[in-house]
């Protein structure tokens, strides 16, 4: 019985593993990939503030959504988001970005808006 429990309690450990893994590569985003999707489906409304947008570069307006973290912000951006300020369509109104493509985007802004 010992060794199907240490067996049982071995497999369990590395389903753990792959399972953070896998998140972990999920959540991985590469800003310098995103900075092509922001230039062509999220400058028109980051560039200007347009709709409340919070505008590439402006510290003041991304330190508050900075702090509420990477996976709140892209969940949004994906989802879509409606604020006090304005309103964040799902995937920036382009429905045919990809998940990574919007998170990629999301860091790339978080990045320059350090």
């Amino acid at each position: 019985m010992s060794r199907l429990f240490s067996l049982s309690l071995c497999g369990l450990f590395v389903f753990s593993l792959a399972t953070t893994n896998a998140l972990a590569a999920k959540t991985a985003y590469d800003p310098a990939a995103g900075k092509t999707t922001y230039d062509t489906a999220c400058s028109t409304c980051h560039k200007t503030g347009l709709m409340g947008a919070p505008k590439l570069g402006n510290k003041d307006d991304w330190a508050p959504r900075i702090a509420q973290g990477m996976d709140l912000l892209v969940s949004r951006s994906l989802k879509g988001y409606q604020g006090k300020k304005g309103a964040m369509p799902a995937k920036g109104g382009n429905a045919k970005l990809t998940d990574a493509q919007v998170g990629n985007s999301v860091a790339y802004m978080v990045e320059q808006s350090k």
